[in-house]
């Protein structure tokens, strides 16, 4: 209805400027009416609603009294260009946030609606239970997140992910609702309802993403509150004081409060930042970068420096067993059989690789007792298998032996390979060593090329020991790296950087580093693998585990912040310019009509530009 009477309004005056120059006054005037009433008609609507609910006047009020004021002093034609342009500028911004919330609409448009179950009945997807088993066809979307229990496929996660390469999945892989199966028949087991599903907050997530306020909005909008106010009180002024204490003509000096007040409104002011964070957010989710709001989107545009972890940020997260030493009169076997049946307890990543790899040798993990975790060190049971004799396993730190000389040359020796060394004690004896490697990210090192070309700082914390840790640091590119931390130590460490670099973006998995995150001025996670808390904990999470994202994702930022920047400067210097002119009676109410609507229009189109920002080097 709105753009139907936009329309109606700008074919009306176009009508009536074309019959002016036949001198049609009475068709002229009646055109210029219709364009007045209907152009007019939301914006008085808004400005009635801004008095009465909101006890406040906004900017359509100005433009309201702008218009009568036209009117009153018989300038029929420039009151309907007052009405016109700003209802223009605000089909424009809405165009805007329309055109920056399709990100959005696409994923709503392809949400699943149904699932089949596996007795080959058709139901809503609202109606599936956990752990109820689902079949996919080739060429279905998956209606809900699951675990594939038969069959294999490839899958395009691209609505999830960005990443236009699908994923080949098979038994025990977990899938996400809203991907296309491309070529295979999949059993899943469901693992999330539809309310809980992936797809559902991804999109939940965007909604609030676009909503949320910026602090340079929450400014400006305070800013308008007072200003527009104070904006009618001073137009009063100028048509009344000269009339009435100076013999001023009030007809003139009402001419001129009305080139006032239109060009005091701040239309293109208001809208110069929720139009660009709303664009930003929109292109960003397009390429898996999901950003909570527009406070983290600016304040990852002030960072100076990114800490990242290293299991499952720079690395994949995926270590496996490389060497197996056994000291004195153990064997191998023994080794891998205490190790893997205090692992057992665990749930660290390192767990699953020794788990894993006895697996392939067909070891038989000793069944333990009376486990005991120390985070960040090891563990520690009694050894039902070897007469009960208390076992441990972790790093040197959790040994509290004296470890020969012979042994610790043996670890440093896997540490300088840049392997994480997991050591495995029987009371006061060390029986063995386990060496275990990552592998780094293949786009870790030009990450870090490209953070360092926008000036930004890289470093590195861990857990894991020194050697291992320049390991990882150097095939990354990264120059400062802290090894050996606890989780506390990471809080403290990014403190640290927080107090000499101001500024500070942690990135890591969502889950073990989770204090640090917060403690970051912007904690972003790596979203696959870890999601459900990478999305509900973090401020900005790359749901396609590309680091190229992070240089994006800063790059953004600070060409958000950029625009910002462009729309106000460029907003208030056109605004000054015209005030300066309207106040010695040098610009007439077109004039002010069209710079105007033309800021307006101009800021939204550049803060449009932000939906499809690339970085030259990115993918």
């Amino acid at each position: 209805m709105k753009k139907f009477l936009t329309l109606v309004s700008g074919i009306s005056i176009l009508l009536a400027f074309a019959l002016g120059f036949f001198v049609f006054n009475k068709e002229v005037t009646i055109f210029y009416y219709i364009s007045i009433i209907s152009g007019g008609y939301f914006v008085l609507i808004s400005a009635i609603r801004g008095i009465v609910r909101q006890k406040f006047l906004n900017i359509n009020f100005l433009v309201v009294i702008a218009a009568l004021g036209a009117v009153y002093i018989n300038q029929i034609g420039e009151a309907a260009a007052v009405v016109f342009f700003f209802s223009l500028a605000e089909f424009f911004e809405e165009y805007g946030i329309e055109k920056s919330k399709k990100a959005v609409e696409t994923l709503i448009e392809k949400a699943p609606k149904i699932a089949i179950l596996k007795n080959g009945e058709t139901v809503p997807v609202e109606s599936v239970r956990k752990n109820d088993i689902i079949l996919i066809k080739p060429g279905d979307l998956i209606p809900l997140d699951g675990k594939v229990i038969k069959g294999m496929s490839s899958v395009d996660e691209s609505m999830i992910t960005g990443e236009s390469i699908p994923k080949d999945k098979k038994e025990n892989d977990t899938v996400f609702s809203g991907t296309l199966n491309q070529n295979g028949f999949l059993e899943v087991e469901v693992i999330k309802e539809n309310k809980d599903s992936t797809f559902n907050k991804i999109v939940q997530l965007i909604k609030e993403a676009q909503r949320s306020r910026a602090p340079t909005q929450e400014f400006i909008d305070k800013f308008a509150k007072y200003y527009t106010p104070a904006v009618v009180v001073a137009a009063f002024i100028f048509a009344t004081v000269p009339t009435l204490f100076f013999g001023g003509i009030f007809n003139d000096w009402l001419y001129k409060s009305l080139v006032l007040l239109v060009i005091s409104c701040p239309c293109a002011l208001v809208i110069s930042t929720p139009i660009s964070i709303a664009s930003a957010i929109g292109g960003a989710a397009k390429r898996g970068v999901l950003i909570k709001g527009g406070v983290h989107l600016e304040e990852i545009g002030k960072a100076k420096v990114v800490a990242f972890d290293k299991t499952r940020t720079l690395t994949l997260g995926e270590p496996y067993v490389t060497d197996v030493i056994a000291f004195g009169d153990h064997t191998e076997e023994e080794v891998l059989a205490d190790a893997a049946g205090i692992e057992t307890f665990s749930s660290h990543p390192l767990s699953k690789s020794i788990l894993n790899y006895i697996q392939e040798k067909g070891i038989i993990p000793h069944i333990m007792e009376k486990y005991e975790n120390i985070s960040g060190k090891g563990g520690k049971a009694i050894c039902i298998n070897c007469a009960g004799l208390e076992h441990a396993i972790g790093n040197v730190k959790f040994m509290g032996i004296d470890i020969p000389p012979a042994i610790l040359n043996a670890i440093e020796e896997l540490e300088k390979n840049g392997k994480t060394v997991v050591i495995i004690r029987e009371e006061n004896l060390i029986m063995g060593a386990l060496g275990i490697a990552d592998t780094v990210r293949k786009e870790a090192k030009e990450a870090i090329s490209l953070l360092n070309e926008i000036g930004i700082e890289s470093a590195m914390l861990t857990g894991d020991n020194p050697y291992a840790a320049k390991y990882i640091a150097d095939k990354a590119g990264i120059k400062i790296f802290f090894p050996s931390l606890l989780p506390q130590e990471k809080v403290e460490k990014i403190d640290d950087l927080k107090k000499k670099y101001k500024s500070i973006v942690m990135v890591g998995d969502g889950v073990n580093d989770a204090p640090a995150l917060a403690t970051a001025n912007v904690g972003m996670a790596m979203g696959v693998g870890g999601s459900d808390v990478a999305i509900e904990t973090a401020d900005i999470s790359l749901m396609n585990n590309n680091l190229l994202n992070v240089p994006y994702s800063i790059s953004l930022g600070k060409k958000t912040l950029q625009i910002i920047k462009q729309n106000v400067v460029v907003s208030l210097g056109v605004k000054f310019v015209f005030l300066s002119l309207a106040v010695f009676g040098l610009t007439g109410l077109e004039f002010a009509i069209g710079a105007d609507s033309g800021v307006a229009i101009l800021v939204i189109l550049n803060g449009l530009r932000l939906i499809r920002f690339e970085l030259p080097m990115s993918v």
